[in-house]
């Protein structure tokens, strides 16, 4: 999506035509069309995003970044994992370059924030049919994913927790009581922030709708290298979008749904004592 619209960018400043850039860069109007629309989510190839950005007249510095998405998009560990979805390829790139993530989560604990045994009973319950050492893999890639958070320089985290989140006990108290722990232990790491959205909050920000991601990258001096895109998680399939005015919808929802949870401090005192009920 940020490949497909630099190129967009870049054509229209040049004040190009799909058929003017296809004939320069020796491709067919449809191949144009679809590097910049990127409907199938078909993997971009490196000659044709040269040849497309070259026929604009990028730079070379607009040139190499658009080519860098690309090289990183194709290199991911995730790419060759049997355990993850192709939906799935196009968010593990974006997290993958993000400065920050912003997750509403009404439901389940975010995928950053799992723990093993959190994951596995997740599948198992999902994939009651399932193979044991193919949902040992899914658990494994969801895992792997974390890494994001343990880089230099840390993607900054920052989830907002439906209280419906606490008091689902997924694969029971003990395993409960060990998300609910690593919550608290990464809700205390510099670049993670928990809020917690209580029940007594009411009506919020989200109304009906469900958990999303927030990816973003902002460089004013390097447009093409900035990026914003919006992930929802519906079931066994995903739907980014990546207009601005969706993002900026999506942006000012979580601001509202920020203002409307507790603070990180009394968060982590919610998380402690929803701890101490599992116990109890």
């Amino acid at each position: 999506m940020q490949i497909a619209r630099g190129l967009k960018a870049l054509r229209t400043g040049a004040d190009l035509t799909q058929s003017e850039v296809a004939k320069r860069a020796g491709v067919s109007v449809g191949t144009v069309n679809r590097y910049e629309t990127w409907q199938d989510k078909a993997r971009l190839r490196i000659p044709t995003v040269r040849a497309i950005a070259d026929s604009c007249g990028a730079t070379p510095e607009e040139s190499g970044a658009l080519i860098e998405l690309v090289r990183n998009q194709d290199s991911g560990w995730w790419m060759d994992h049997p355990a993850v979805p192709e939906v799935m390829d196009p968010l593990m790139s974006f997290e993958d370059v993000a400065d920050y993530e912003h997750v509403f989560a009404n439901a389940l604990v975010p995928g950053l924030l799992q723990t093993p045994r959190y994951a596995l009973a997740l599948h198992q319950a999902q994939d009651v049919r399932t193979e044991p050492d193919v949902i040992a893999s899914k658990v494994d890639a969801r895992i792997k994913r974390q890494a994001v958070l343990d880089r230099s320089p840390a993607l900054h985290l920052w989830v907002v927790l439906d209280d419906a989140v606490l008091r689902r006990r997924v694969g029971g108290v003990e395993v409960m009581a060990e998300q609910i722990d690593h919550l608290i232990a990464m809700a205390r790491c510099p670049h993670v922030d928990i809020q917690v959205l209580q029940f007594t909050a009411g009506a919020h920000a989200a109304g009906s709708g469900g958990h999303f991601l927030l990816l973003g990258r902002d460089n004013a001096d390097d447009p093409p290298s900035s990026m914003n895109v919006v992930y929802l998680e519906l079931h066994k399939r995903g739907l980014y979008l990546d207009a601005p005015a969706d993002v900026q919808n999506y942006k000012l929802m979580f601001d509202y749904l920020r203002s409307q949870a507790a603070n990180t401090s009394a968060s982590l005192e919610l998380l402690t004592a929803a701890r101490q009920e599992l116990t109890r």
